[in-house]
């Protein structure tokens, strides 16, 4: 293929062209941002308690069949139990006060065996309302959020082939189109199961426009515009996605209007497919070079720069052949990706369980929920603003071990903070979410730049895959709290601060071409090959010693 940024540096590093196509492929990412946590309000619990059927029950003993029980150093009202309705009724029957005839603490508890009664005050209806995802079922939320993130994985997997195979933009559109419907369909749901169900064609589909979209603008882009749009351009856009969402969802209380709403956004990107073009790169490693260099030309107008006759001038002696198709199992042939790729998933890995925990339990913390999702929110803003400008100056590796460092950190700090200063806790968390951000933008943009074209996709997808093992797990970390609530921070803080280590070891890409072939990736410095590297010296050492005793033998032999 040659060197593709040294044949089409004539297009210069900015442009018409290259901020047009920076603008429509951000606006793309603001989809994901609608449609990746909305299941922070739709499975949110409201208050609940169990449902007092039409008896006859005096007023006080209405009042008193829901017993008190002691949280985190509260006194509420349980909410999975109730003194059983039969007693109550007689004594209320008899004339006994609650409380003054009858000692309560000794009364039979039962569940709720008529179902819940749920507050109204934030949300109007939900999936826990609507199906009863309390108490003993309480576990199908946090298991409803995993369907999604196992939507991711089955996208991470299936994405980054599909996308080599028959090009990045068509996976893409063809991904809004079934997120589009996905979501839509999921608003019909007449049980749990499919929500779940249909929850999952939304994380696939969702995940595959995210990865097609950020490697079709990694591969479209000059290397100045590049790292804008890895960090401040594709994260930024996702975030004004998330941002937008607290306030849709405190618009349209109802869970059914709220997704129908959400599924018509991904309308708008129709018109996209005539403006977005393919990725040249691409095309030249399918052996399409006319078509590539048709683009290529055509972004040389948009510039008004002149484009040299011949632009690949070595493509047709270095080109891969069109039947060469690189699979997942050429990431197993090298040594040196192997290694890169397994500490690759690891970082994913980690930093997805931090980052997801964190965003999935903004329902959770004191205080309005959509104000705090809001607050999540716009806590990556100043991460995205800071880790662009960053990026351009500061070596990855050092960037991303020093985030993790402190979005680990400070979660291991807030089990110290006592109940009393729940807004300092509160605090810490969204440093918290500042770090993971941070560490979340830059290992993208690390990622894309560690491998070479042929295998790029296939690389991002194995890590999106690896990513979401931990995202899958992330609603059941959150789901701790339940026990205790500083153990999801125990959890999160110490897998991040472990994969901080495993990051040291990790080629450095700052100021280097993205490389083409797996040969050039192979050239990267890393752990394997640093330990390949010693073990060429110890060999040659070896040679030069077997040489310099086959001279010594052979000067011994001309004395004799």
């Amino acid at each position: 293929m040659g060197d593709y940024d040294e044949n089409t540096a004539f297009l210069g590093q900015t442009g018409p062209y290259f901020w047009t196509t920076f603008f429509l492929l951000n606006t793309v990412f603001v989809s994901t941002g609608f449609n990746g946590l909305y299941i922070v309000f739709v499975g949110a619990a409201p208050k609940h308690h169990c449902l007092i059927p039409d008896v006859n029950l005096t007023e006080q003993w209405r009042n008193a069949i829901v017993p008190f029980m002691v949280v985190d150093g509260e006194e509420v009202r349980s909410q999975c139990s109730r003194y059983r309705l039969d007693v109550v009724r007689n004594l209320s029957a008899e004339g006994f006060i609650p409380g003054k005839d009858v000692n309560l603490t000794n009364l039979e508890q039962e569940r709720c065996l008529d179902g819940w009664n749920y507050s109204k005050e934030i949300y109007q209806s939900n999936i826990v309302t609507e199906w009863d995802l309390v108490c003993d079922n309480q576990w199908k939320v946090p298991f409803a959020s995993s369907t999604l993130f196992v939507g991711y994985l089955v996208g991470s997997l299936i994405s980054g082939q599909l996308s080599d195979r028959f090009g990045r933009k068509k996976v893409v559109f063809i991904s809004l189109g079934a997120q589009c419907v996905s979501v839509l369909l999921q608003s019909f749901s007449h049980s749990w199961r499919m929500f779940c169900v249909m929850f999952l064609f939304v994380g696939a589909s969702q995940i595959s426009i995210y990865i097609s979209a950020f490697v079709l603008g990694t591969e479209l882009l000059s290397k100045t515009m590049r790292v804008l749009f890895t960090t401040l351009g594709a994260f930024l856009f996702y975030c004004i996605g998330y941002m937008t969402l607290p306030w849709i969802a405190y618009a349209i209380r109802d869970w059914r209007t709220l997704l129908a709403v959400l599924s018509t956004t991904a309308v708008v990107y129709i018109p996209l497919w005539w403006f977005i073009p393919e990725s040249p790169r691409w095309l030249i490693t399918q052996g399409r070079v006319e078509e590539a260099e048709a683009i290529i030309r055509d972004a040389a107008r948009k510039n008004k720069v002149e484009a040299p006759p011949v632009i690949f001038k070595e493509t047709g002696q270095q080109a891969m052949p069109p039947s060469k198709k690189f699979t997942m199992l050429d990431v197993l042939k090298s040594k040196n990706i192997r290694c890169i790729t397994l500490m690759c998933l690891i970082l994913w890995m980690a930093i997805n369980i931090g980052y997801f925990g964190l965003s999935l339990n903004t329902s959770n913390l004191s205080g309005n929920p959509f104000m705090n999702c809001f607050l999540s929110a716009i806590t990556e803003v100043p991460a995205y603003i800071v880790s662009t400008w960053l990026l351009k100056k500061c070596p990855r590796r050092v960037l991303l071990s020093s985030f993790l460092v402190i979005g680990g950190g400070v979660l291991l700090l807030i089990q110290f903070i006592p109940r009393t200063l729940q807004y300092v806790a509160v605090a810490l968390e969204m440093t918290g979410k500042f770090g993971f951000t941070m560490a979340f933008s830059i290992v993208y943009i690390y990622t894309a730049e560690i491998y070479p074209t042929v295998l790029r996709n296939i690389g991002m997808g194995l890590c999106s895959s690896a990513a979401r093992i931990g995202s899958i797990t992330a609603p059941y970390v959150i789901y701790l709290g339940t026990y205790n609530k500083v153990l999801p921070y125990v959890v999160m803080g110490s897998l991040t601060i472990a994969s901080s280590v495993v990051n040291v070891f990790l080629p450095e890409s700052l100021n280097k071409a993205l490389p083409e072939t797996v040969e050039q990736m192979q050239e990267c410095q890393g752990l394997c090959s640093r330990l390949k590297k010693l073990k060429y010296v110890e060999n040659g050492a070896r040679d030069n010693s077997s040489i310099q005793r086959g001279d010594k033998s052979d000067a011994q032999t001309l004395t004799l």
